[in-house]
Order: structure tokens, then C-alpha cells, then sequence
């Protein structure tokens, strides 16, 4: 007698969407597919007729598997976003980066936090979680928009500032998503709160990050190329080292209550300085993408498995929340950060559209789902879902064409220049 276990279809039906999306592309490009929309609904028209499913998914129901995936998918990518990065001392380089991390993303909070209060009826802790959430880019599914790999250069300035914005605003978020859930357990703001706050969760957490991230990334420079002088392990072809390396620094910061994503990213960029023009960093970060993009694949499918359980809470005003972030706050507040800075009109507009929304903010919700009981949690997944799928469509299908028009004057000079 046959058996059908849930889990073996689940099994066929990845591995039969995952191909399906990026081989029906090409029947009408012959550009690189951006496959993440869709991953996300044919997964979604696949599992909803396999049995057992989509119930099996349910983020709601098992919000600690989403949030260990989606937390691995995040640091592969943060590493090896810092691992693109030839060039890091330019100031000028920096100087959009640092206003879309300073102004847009903190202006970005108090704008969903207000438009999920006003909105959807969220309490206050709730609209602040609901910011926080969905306030990073994603550093793993924004390949179209992001720098070119170790040593090929393409650091235009849309796309560097792209790239190091989606580096850094994962990590940088965290704060704000324990202020949402400290003001959810407390039932409101305090000077206590507020000072407990700011010194454990914003000054230690992202110093400590900070200096992890950078520690490990010296140390695994010195062991890959200089110890022992004549037998460096950077001369062996094993990529495996990547992930060896983001698991290292990720779990010791996490043990000494940093944050590992400001970690896992710069690592990546420390090591990237070890020895620079070696191709050994060319393939750490093709294993490190190639794994990233597996993983990143599954949870989408499992995303789009996921929806017919979501969809019964996306109501207008969960809708309204997620489209006035891609195509109002967004756009508007980073329009408002890149005043002042070097880049033209068009590469401003650019930079201020292509905030692409992931798998960052599936951790986040998991994580807070995990940790609080959270008020009309599945109208959170339900709006977050929503969002993501909106995004890979709008941002997936237009970024690639829409970067390349907006960086096409420069990006042959941009190629040029040495790494740092």
C-alpha cells in the first residue's frame, strides 16, 4: 500500500515550483529572470491543492521554523553583501547610505506605526512592531539592484548605496522591533523603558555587533591567507568557509547579546580588505550566494504555500498599509534623506523606489511572534505577506531594467576603480 506523507509533497512541490520559476522566464527575456514573485505564487497556486498543505505552513501556528530559516537566509545574505564591497573609503560613496540609515528608515517607522494606528486600528506598540518590521530592505532579494560581485566592480553609486543600505538596515532595525515589543509587555512608553532602551538595545547591541562583526572578519582574514604563511587555507577551494565563517560570527555575537546581522555584514566587508585583490573572495561569495539563493527559494515557495492561510485577515486596511509603504512612505522619505547628497534626479528617484521588502521582515515577525503574544498577530503576517508579494512583483520585474537606465552614464568608470 502507497503512503503519502505530507513532508514528500512538500518536497515535489519546491523542487517542481523552484524550477518552474526560473525556467518559464525565459520563454519571454533573454534577461537573467527574477524569479522571487514568481516563487511566491506558484508556490501559492501549487500548494494550495497538495494535501495537507498549506496548513503544514502556517506561520501563525509554527512561527519558530519561519524565524530559524528566514534568520539563516538573512545572514548568508548579509555576509555576502559586505563580501560585494570593493570600495570603502570613500566618504562621498557613504554619504547616501548614511542618510537612508539616519532619516529614511526612522521616518519610515513612525509612518507605518501612524498609518497602522490610524489604518488598521493597532495599538500603538503594535503599529511601532509593525514599522519596525517592515522598515529594513531586503540584502537578499535586491540582486538586481545591488553592487557586482568581489572584484568586478559596478559600484555606482545607486547601487552601492542600495547595497549597503539593505547591509546595514536589517541589523539596525532590531531596536526597534524590541522597543515594540518592550512597550507591548509594558503596556506603554516610561523614562525606565526608554533608558534601558537606549542603553542595552541601541548603543551595546549595535557596538558590540559592530566590533564582532569586525573582529571575526580580521580573524578569518589572517587564518585564510596569512597563517601558516606557507600553507594559507585561502589556496583550497572550499567555500564552505563562508558559512563556516557567518555561523562563527553570527552565533559568538548573538552569545554576547550583540547584534548578529550588523555582524554578519561587517565581517563580510572586513574580510574583504584581507588581501583584496585575491579571487579566493570571488568564491566565497559565489558559495555564499549560492546558498543564499537555495534557501531564500525554498522560503518563498513555503511563503506562497503559505498565503491561502493568511489571506482570510488581509482585509483594505491591512492592503492600504502595505501598498502605501512601496509606493508613498518609501519613495517620500527617501526622497526627503537623499536631499543634499551627490546623486542626480533620476538616480535619487531611483534609490528612493527600490526599496525591495523580504525575507528580513519574515524574521522579524517570527521573532516577535515567538517571543510576545502579539495582538492581531495574523493580520501582522497577513499585511507583511502581502507587502513581500507586492514587492517582488512591482520591484522584481522593473528593478533590473530601471537601475541599468538610471546608472548607465557611469557604471563603465565606476568598474574602473581599484578596491580598497
Amino acid at each position: 500500500m502507497f503512503g503519502f506523507d505530507t513532508y514528500h509533497f512538500m518536497f515535489a512541490g519546491a523542487g517542481a515550483v523552484i524550477i518552474a520559476a526560473y525556467w518559464l522566464p525565459r520563454f519571454l527575456s533573454g534577461r537573467e529572470p527574477a524569479a522571487s514573485a514568481l516563487l511566491v505564487l506558484i508556490g501559492f497556486i501549487t500548494f494550495t491543492f497538495f494535501p495537507g498543505m498549506p496548513e503544514a505552513l502556517d506561520p501563525i501556528a509554527q512561527p519558530r521554523i519561519w524565524e530559524v530559516f528566514a534568520e539563516i537566509c538573512v545572514i548568508m545574505g548579509l555576509f555576502g553583501t559586505g563580501l560585494r564591497i570593493d570600495r570603502v573609503r570613500d566618504r562621498e560613496q557613504w554619504w547616501p547610505t548614511l542618510k537612508l540609515l539616519l532619516i529614511a528608515m526612522p521616518l519610515t517607522i513612525v509612518a507605518l506605526a501612524l498609518f497602522g494606528w490610524f489604518a488598521a486600528g493597532m495599538t500603538l506598540a503594535g503599529g511601532l512592531l509593525l514599522g519596525a518590521i517592515l522598515s529594513p530592505t531586503d540584502p537578499v532579494l535586491a540582486g538586481d539592484v545591488q553592487v557586482g560581485p568581489p572584484l568586478e566592480g559596478g559600484e555606482h553609486p545607486v547601487r552601492y548605496a542600495l547595497t549597503t543600505e539593505a547591509g546595514l538596515n536589517d541589523g539596525l532595525a532590531f531596536p526597534f522591533v524590541h522597543l515594540g515589543i518592550l512597550v507591548a509587555v509594558a503596556g506603554g512608553f516610561s523614562t525606565g523603558l526608554m533608558t534601558e532602551w537606549i542603553l542595552r538595545d541601541v548603543i551595546y547591541k549595535i557596538v558590540m555587533g559592530a566590533a564582532m562583526g569586525g573582529a571575526v572578519g580580521w580573524l578569518a582574514g589572517k587564518l585564510l591567507f596569512d597563517w601558516p604563511h606557507d600553507n594559507p587555507l585561502s589556496k583550497t577551494r572550499s567555500g564552505v568557509i563562508a558559512f563556516a565563517g557567518v555561523l562563527l560570527t553570527y552565533g559568538i555575537t548573538e552569545l554576547a547579546e550583540g547584534y548578529g546581522f550588523i555582524a554578519a555584514f561587517v565581517a563580510g566587508v572586513v574580510l574583504r580588505r584581507e588581501e583584496s585583490d585575491s579571487r579566493f573572495h570571488k568564491r566565497l561569495h559565489d558559495f555564499s550566494e549560492s546558498l543564499e539563493h537555495t534557501l531564500t527559494a525554498i522560503l518563498l515557495v513555503a511563503l506562497g504555500a503559505a498565503l491561502p492561510t493568511l489571506m482570510p485577515y488581509l482585509d483594505w486596511s491591512h492592503a492600504f498599509i502595505g501598498l502605501a509603504l512601496i509606493f508613498l512612505i518609501r519613495p517620500l522619505t527617501a526622497s526627503f534623506a537623499l536631499a543634499g547628497t551627490p546623486l542626480t534626479r533620476r538616480q535619487k528617484l531611483v534609490t528612493a523606489f527600490y526599496g525591495v521588502r523580504g525575507i528580513g521582515s519574515i524574521y522579524y515577525l517570527a521573532y516577535a511572534g515567538n517571543h510576545v503574544d502579539l495582538f492581531n498577530e495574523p493580520g501582522l503576517w497577513a499585511t507583511v505577506a502581502f507587502t513581500i508579494v507586492v514587492s517582488t512583483i512591482v520591484h522584481g520585474l522593473t528593478a533590473g531594467i530601471a537601475v541599468e537606465r538610471a546608472t548607465a552614464e557611469d557604471e563603465i568608470s565606476a568598474k574602473a576603480q581599484p578596491a580598497e
